[in-house]
């Protein structure tokens, strides 16, 4: 047989502790992330959409999610979602991105899951800059409501 079932065993607890911590420091990255770049953010695109008479706020799910409302120009009704998510038990910041968004007024949300600014690796996550999440923020933005405007005729 020759296994040594204790060395084993200590290993499997070794690697137990080590998943527990890396998920642990990733829950704090991301609440880092959230709270020093994507808030801000959010905040100062907030500020500028007003200028344009559209209502925005974000909504925060602990260590899950960081959503940027957009509502339709005038209205209180949300036409837009930009939703910054950490996938459950992630030991990584590998987020990922969640459009919601509605043609017009009267339509239900449609989603579409993608992946977060996928030419940045989880490392370079924390590097971004708040103008980074703004301009991505608006680059889908203005995509989706050109898109709603071609395809709802």
């Amino acid at each position: 047989m020759g296994s040594d079932w204790k060395k084993d065993l200590a290993g499997f607890f070794e690697e137990y502790a080590i998943i527990e911590t890396s998920k642990k420091e990733t829950l704090d990255d991301f609440a880092q992330f959230c709270e020093f770049i994507v808030e801000p953010a959010f905040e100062i695109l907030s500020g500028e959409l007003k200028e344009f008479g559209i209502r925005s706020k974000s909504r925060r799910v602990k260590g899950k999610s960081l959503t940027f409302l957009i509502n339709f120009p005038g209205s209180r009704i949300d036409n837009f979602h930009y939703a910054i998510c950490l996938p459950k038990n992630s030991i990584e910041l590998r987020l990922t991105l969640r459009i919601r968004g509605r043609k017009s007024r009267k339509n239900v949300l449609e989603e579409k899951p993608l992946p977060f600014m996928d030419s940045i690796n989880p490392v370079g996550v924390l590097k971004l800059k708040k103008e980074d999440i703004i301009l991505d923020v608006i680059r889908h933005y203005r995509d989706f409501v050109l898109e709603s405007l071609v395809t709802s005729l």
